[in-house]
């Protein structure tokens, strides 16, 4: 990776300039991270399987009509992806009450919602990722009407997607966060996309029979079985893990 020129180094993936005019490459680590930075560990082939998995859901929304930042994946650990203006935002779409919703209101964990939650946090580090209103983001200009409308309808479709994926494979999506992009398309129009990755860091999954936990939430909670869980998540998924030579 020396040779390629790095734009930007997260919590869990590295961003290097792309090969194609306004495109990036996303590099997917095996590190992982809790509590805004708090805790810290490895686990170990996560940046692969993160990576396959982002490839799968980000072409699967593809088919149903979902404009994304994904263009291909280039080996194990990196994709294409046409480089975007990140809006500051974390979208998180909320199923069932888990974490801290779960603790905010003294609700108990795994209580279906009657109907699907989105809200909004200020991607800040900084500040501890606060939740914002959605009053607020357009007081501040952080979107503009349209893109908040925007944001609504393709996140419920979304969810509404996901939810049936996985379900189909025997897992409940609990809840999960995603990040829009601004594109300049090549016709001088800009388009909002999904950006950033799908993957079980930044969702949650349990098995619908047994509720067992298949996310991140076993790093978080000193679980353990994190390769497993993710590797079954996979494996469910109909991904390979066997490296490969791109």
């Amino acid at each position: 990776m020396s040779d390629k020129e790095k734009l930007y180094e997260g919590k869990a993936k590295i961003l290097y300039k792309g090969s194609r005019p306004n495109t990036i490459i996303q590099y997917f680590k095996d590190d992982a991270t809790a509590f805004n930075n708090v805790k810290k560990g490895t686990i170990a082939g996560k940046g692969i399987i993160n990576n396959k998995i982002t490839e799968l859901v980000m072409t699967r929304l593809g088919q149903i009509g979902i404009a994304t930042h994904f263009i291909e994946r280039l080996s194990d650990r990196e994709q294409l992806c046409h480089a975007v203006q990140i809006i500051p935002l974390e979208v998180i779409v909320r199923n069932t009450v888990a974490g801290t919703m779960a603790k905010k209101f003294g609700i108990e964990e795994g209580t279906r919602l009657s109907r699907p939650i989105i809200e909004f946090s200020l991607k800040d580090d900084a500040l501890g990722d606060p939740i914002i209103p959605e009053n607020h983001i357009l007081a501040l200009e952080i979107t503009t009407d349209e893109e908040m409308i925007e944001i609504l309808e393709t996140t419920a479709k979304i969810n509404d997607f996901l939810r049936g994926l996985f379900a189909g494979i025997g897992l409940e999506l609990i809840d999960f966060k995603l990040e829009y992009g601004r594109f300049n398309g090549e016709d001088g129009e800009q388009y909002l996309v999904l950006a950033d990755e799908f993957s079980p860091d930044n969702c949650r999954l349990w098995d619908f029979e047994t509720r067992e936990k298949m996310d991140k939430d076993r790093f978080r909670r000193d679980l353990g079985g994190e390769v497993e869980a993710y590797q079954e998540v996979a494996r469910r998924l109909g991904i390979s893990l066997e490296t490969e030579d791109k």
